[in-house]
């Protein structure tokens, strides 16, 4: 990888693992590997700007992943199944140690944050606009709905499963959310003004 990459890479590592605290510059050189003189050359904006520019990287990362998630999966139930898995598999395999970057960032922020929170905010939204299409609601509105609900019981899910050691968190919430997906889905949609019609 190119330095700038080994910047970003180590960044969301460590982010991952214990939020913004946890990402100070010596440690993302550290992890990185390179030169710590290089690190102003490619973020002069120093912990503030790599961490942005990590938490973009992450957004698109989360977004390649929950997609090949969803594209595997049939049915609204088995969407939902198949995006707790995938989250499930990553947890387990950092050995529960790793969670949501955005997430734990979150439990970070202050008032000096701000420029943070925003792409804190940039990767829900990223994430709720991605995975609400999947789920052919009555309206968008209420598929985006039900999409931020899916990510708050994802992020629930993690902070529990770091402290249990257990996926099991997730596994529950992913069973019971099948299951409103799939009835919510099956319904039928609201009729409005326009469908309703009169019987001669």
């Amino acid at each position: 990888m190119e330095t700038r990459e080994r910047y970003i890479h180590a960044a969301i590592a460590l982010l991952r693992e214990g939020g913004y605290a946890r990402a100070g510059i010596n440690e993302i050189v550290a992890a990185s590997g390179a030169p710590k003189g290089s690190l102003y050359h490619h973020f002069p904006g120093g912990k503030q700007e790599i961490v942005r520019e990590a938490l973009d990287a992450y957004t698109l990362a989360v977004g390649e992943y929950a997609a090949r998630a969803l594209a595997g999966a049939s049915t609204p139930a088995r969407r939902v199944r198949a995006l707790f898995a995938a989250v499930a598999q990553r947890l387990e395999a950092s050995g529960f140690r790793s969670s949501c970057a955005a997430g734990a960032v979150a439990l970070d922020l202050d008032a000096d944050l701000e420029a943070v929170r925003d792409a804190v905010h940039a990767f829900f939204a990223a994430w709720v606009a991605l995975v609400a299409p999947h789920f052919p609601l009555r309206d968008p509105a209420r598929a985006a709905s039900f999409a931020s609900l899916l990510l708050t019981a994802i992020e629930g899910g993690y902070v529990r499963g770091r402290a249990e050691h257990s996926t099991r968190a997730l596994d529950e919430a992913a069973e019971w959310l099948s299951a409103v997906a799939e009835r919510e889905c099956a319904a039928r949609p609201a009729r409005g003004p326009q469908s309703r019609t009169r019987k001669r």
